[in-house]
C-alpha cells in the first residue's frame, strides 16, 4: 500500500531535482554567450520628456548603457539621474553646458566639470568617473582639468550619427559594426535612437555581444562589475 506514494514521491523529487538542475544550468549558458562586451553611451540628457522613454526601452530589451549628463540638465532633473542609477545605469560627465571646450581656458573648463560632478552627485547619480567633452572636442587643458577630478576621457568608436538624422535602419547598422570592447555614441534625444533599440539588442545578441560598462581603468567596455 505504500510503496505506490513513496515511488510517486522519489519520481516527483527526481523531477524537481531535474528541473532545478536545469535552472541552474541555463546561468552559465547565458553568461558564456556574452563573448565580448560594448559599450552603449547616450549624450545630453537627462530630461523629463526624454529620459524615462530611454530608461524604458532599454530595460525592456535588457541593455545597460553610460549616460553622459550635461552638469544644467542634471540640476534641473534631479528625479531623472535617480531614475537612470535605479534602471541600472552608469551615469558620466558631460561638462555643464554643452560648450567647445578647447576654445574656454583652464578655469573656465575646470568649473564646467566640477559644476557638473555636484550637480550630479546631488542627483544621486554619485561621483562620476568617466568624462566625455562636447564634440570629442579635447586638448591638453581638457585632459588636464579631467584627471583633475578624477575622470577618465570618453570619446568613441563609432559615431550613430543620430544627432545628425540617421534614420532607424542607420542607427542599427551602426552598432553592428561594434567589437569587443568598443564604444557607441548616440543621444537620449532623437525618436529614432530610442525605436532602434530593440533591434540593436538583437544585433549584438546574434554577435555574442552584451552591453557592458565602461572602464575607468582602461576606458574600453568591460563585463560589469
Amino acid at each position: 500500500m505504500r510503496t505506490p506514494p513513496k515511488r510517486a514521491l522519489v519520481t516527483g523529487l527526481a523531477a524537481a531535482a531535474l528541473a532545478l538542475g536545469s535552472t541552474v544550468a541555463a546561468t552559465p549558458a547565458h553568461a558564456a554567450a556574452c563573448n565580448g562586451y560594448v559599450g552603449l553611451t547616450f549624450d545630453d540628457g537627462p530630461s523629463s520628456g526624454n529620459t524615462p522613454a530611454l530608461l524604458n526601452a532599454l530595460r525592456q530589451s535588457g541593455l545597460r548603457a553610460t549616460m553622459f549628463n550635461q552638469g544644467n540638465n542634471a540640476a534641473a532633473n534631479p528625479s531623472q539621474v535617480r531614475a537612470q542609477v535605479s534602471a541600472g545605469m552608469w551615469v558620466g560627465n558631460h561638462s555643464y553646458t554643452h560648450p567647445h571646450l578647447v576654445q574656454q581656458s583652464q578655469a573656465q573648463v575646470e568649473s564646467e566639470i566640477s559644476r557638473t560632478q555636484q550637480a550630479i552627485a546631488n542627483g544621486g547619480g554619485g561621483t562620476p568617473r568617466l568624462f566625455r567633452p562636447p564634440y570629442g572636442e579635447t586638448n591638453a587643458t581638457v585632459r588636464a582639468a579631467a584627471a583633475k577630478y578624477g575622470l577618465t576621457q570618453i570619446i568613441w568608436d563609432v559615431d550613430s550619427q543620430d544627432w545628425n538624422g540617421a534614420s532607424v535602419d542607420a542607427i542599427v547598422a551602426a552598432n553592428s559594426r561594434l567589437g569587443n570592447g568598443q564604444i557607441i555614441l548616440m543621444h537620449e534625444w532623437p525618436a529614432n535612437t530610442r525605436a532602434a533599440i530593440p533591434r540593436i539588442a538583437q544585433t549584438l545578441a546574434g554577435k555574442g555581444l552584451c552591453a557592458g560598462m565602461i572602464s575607468p581603468q582602461t576606458g574600453r567596455a568591460v563585463a560589469p562589475g
